[in-house]
């Protein structure tokens, strides 16, 4: 536990305390929640998982279903609006921000929703989509729609910022 929220202080300078983090953070709520429907889920225990995860949805609109496999210190940015979808599978030290949707396509019974490798960092309202596998140490900008592989190491993005015009020091335009 000690080591999730040194995380969470670590990757966000707006952690003041191990208390504020516990207290206001939805995305360790939504992930307290989503161990116990996990581990009922495992269990093969019906209904009772996907009732956890509906609570916990209303709770911190942060919507995770209960086979979703997750590794250690996973960090919920905000969360508003995030989605993981049944059989994405995602590693160590990941950072999910808000409106982030690892998502499917396809309606077939089979694997339909991304791997996200460890250290993986993905921004605000960025669709990862389908059985695809994201590789360690990627970094995904916001907006961006993922529908590839990424080799580790990779960092991409939806659109590059433009510098239109310069009128003073720190007064700079841009377009997207």
């Amino acid at each position: 536990m000690k080591e999730f929220l040194d995380n969470i202080k670590k990757k966000d300078p707006a952690a003041r305390s191990y208390l504020q983090i516990i207290l206001f953070y939805p995305g360790v709520h939504a992930l307290f929640f989503h161990r116990i429907a996990h581990f009922l889920y495992n269990l093969k225990i019906p209904v009772i998982p996907y009732l956890i995860a509906y609570f916990s949805r209303a709770l911190t609109s942060v919507e995770i279903h209960p086979a979703v496999k997750i590794g250690k210190n996973l960090f919920i940015d905000h969360g508003c609006g995030l989605v993981i979808g049944e059989t994405a599978v995602i590693g160590d030290n990941v950072t999910l921000y808000h409106g982030v949707t690892l998502g499917g396509y396809n309606y077939e019974p089979i694997k339909r929703h991304p791997t996200l490798g460890n250290n993986v960092l993905i921004g605000a309202g960025a669709k990862i989509l389908g059985n695809i596998k994201i590789g360690d140490n990627v970094k995904v900008g916001a907006g961006s729609v993922v529908i590839n592989d990424l080799a580790e190491e990779k960092t991409v993005v939806a659109q590059t910022a433009k510098e239109i015009a310069k009128q003073q020091k720190f007064n700079i335009e841009y377009m997207i």
